[in-house]
């Protein structure tokens, strides 16, 4: 029987554990913090969305960071995989817009509650509390790993699965980063990724709080339209987060990282065309022509925006709407559907959902996840150079590479 170790208590080191029991291996699960998958419990806002229904192909193509590198683990587990998984452990499971699956209790404490019931089932020896230090290698071949209070824990394989640099409240601190290049691996350049971003104009914070749906967003870069989305997003008291802005972010950081001039053209009547908004206020002015402006335009805008929006299109808050100039109302038209900010920089690597870059995958097989460099060592997980949008697909990126190298490790 083969001794494995698996470090990481997150979710690809919670089914790399499962599936090295399951294949016949005896599993210790070391985890730094008091208790295990800390961070899947606040993932898909505490609700947990573990995979997406979406098939093969596109389902690659949401995952930006390498996502052709998963091709040999998804065909060995997918997201039809993850599901039984989790219906077999009696977690239900319900599909929602996008095709997210989440749990149908709303709960990713259900999740992690699910790994802990197999594990025991599998007399996983758990080990909380124990932070890795170094891995333990010879002759190329690692042996084992030792801990922050020097204890060695000797086995024939190891799985590192220690997370990003992300939320490093919930674990996630880089260690693995650190470990793995100690003994030779390349470790591509860390940035954030699913991130949201600073903007340098100060009436952004105006909007804090607010959220917008159905408005388009453009990425211009050094004044070229280099990318477009539709969909929701959110202001802050830095500068814009929500769904679109997070699955833009990584290119964004990417570019800012370049010494890009960044900027974002917000459309936020994008179903009209010029001339129909054009109209449209005109209806909204003869409804309203008695009234100063900054009282006639509730129909079109949410009541925070309507201030600075006026001051943007440089017209006196206090004039009546029967007063408005062609200009003006030009002006207005064309500031709703191009109101522009510039990106200053993201919120640190520390606020990011996903860390982008890590071990290379260059250094990794993609059937097992073993190391190339290092014979017994298997790298899974965010420390791994790979990442995904939104939707489920960092999870599922995370649950494959985890049961890969569970099964590879298991086998002598």
């Amino acid at each position: 029987m083969r001794k494995v170790i698996v470090v990481g208590g997150g979710a690809a080191g919670l089914m790399a554990a499962v599936s090295a029991a399951q294949n016949g291996a005896e599993v210790m699960l070391l985890e730094k913090n008091n208790r295990l998958g800390k961070k899947l419990l606040i993932t898909g806002k505490g609700r947990c969305n573990v995979t997406n229904t979406a098939p093969l192909q596109e389902f690659v193509k949401n995952i930006p960071g390498n996502g052709r590198f998963l091709y040999s683990v998804f065909s060995k587990f997918f997201n039809w995989d993850i599901r039984s998984f989790f219906e077999e452990l009696d977690v239900p499971l319900k599909e929602e817009r996008g095709g997210r699956i989440f749990p149908v209790s709303d709960k990713a404490i259900d999740i992690v509650n699910a790994f802990e019931k197999i594990l025991h089932r599998l007399a996983v020896q758990i080990k909380l509390n124990e932070s890795v230090k170094f891995l333990k290698v010879d002759n190329n071949k690692v042996t084992g790993v030792i801990t922050e209070e020097d204890k060695l824990y000797e086995a024939d394989a190891v799985i590192l699965a220690t997370g990003g640099s992300s939320f490093p409240g919930t674990g996630s601190t880089g260690d693995g980063y650190r470990m793995a290049k100690q003994i030779g691996h390349t470790i591509e350049d860390l940035f954030p990724a699913l991130v949201p971003l600073e903007c340098e104009e100060d009436w952004v914070k105006d909007f804090q709080g607010l959220s917008l749906r159905n408005v388009n967003l453009k990425v211009l870069v050094d004044g070229d339209v280099k990318k477009e989305m539709f969909g929701e997003m959110l202001f802050t008291h830095f500068g814009v987060s929500g769904p679109i802005i997070l699955t833009l972010s990584r290119d964004i950081a990417k570019w800012l990282r370049e010494g890009k001039l960044v900027e974002l053209s917000l459309n936020l009547k994008p179903a009209l065309t010029k001339e129909q908004l054009d109209k449209r206020i005109c209806r909204d002015f003869e409804k309203y022509s008695r009234k100063q402006i900054k009282n006639a335009l509730g129909d079109l805008l949410p009541s925070k925006m309507i201030s600075t929006v006026i001051d943007l299109a440089f017209i006196d808050e206090n004039k009546f709407v029967n007063q408005i100039s062609k200009a003006e109302r030009e002006r207005l038209v064309d500031l709703l559907q191009d109101m522009v900010m510039t990106v200053t920089k993201t919120r640190p690597l520390s606020e990011a959902i996903v860390t982008a870059g890590g071990i290379s995958t260059k250094e990794i097989n993609p059937k097992t996840m073993e190391s190339k460099l290092i014979k017994d060592l298997y790298c899974v997980g965010e420390v791994v150079d790979v990442d995904a949008f939104t939707g489920g697909y960092n999870l599922q990126a995370a649950f494959s590479m985890g049961f890969v190298a569970g099964e590879a490790s298991s086998l002598e």
